[in-house]
């Protein structure tokens, strides 16, 4: 197991965190998820050998997010 603290841009409500973590937690590999709007990031708890950083911020961007370096 791997965690990752991603820093998400671009969420401005309690909805927008909830998009966020609802996204991530269906996506195979993710064990856990939670989110928060500030510090706006989602701290994730996933198998790396079934999902990869760069998958969960692509699909971050992909439901219109940002991702911050």
């Amino acid at each position: 197991m791997q965690t990752a603290i991603i820093k998400i841009t671009g969420m401005t409500c309690m909805g927008c965190v909830n998009s966020v973590k609802t996204l991530l937690k269906n996506l195979a590999g993710v064990i856990e998820v939670d989110a928060t709007l500030d510090p706006a990031q989602a701290t994730v708890q996933f198998e790396p050998d079934r999902i990869t950083l760069e998958q969960l911020n692509e699909a971050i961007i992909d439901a219109g997010f940002g991702v911050a370096s």
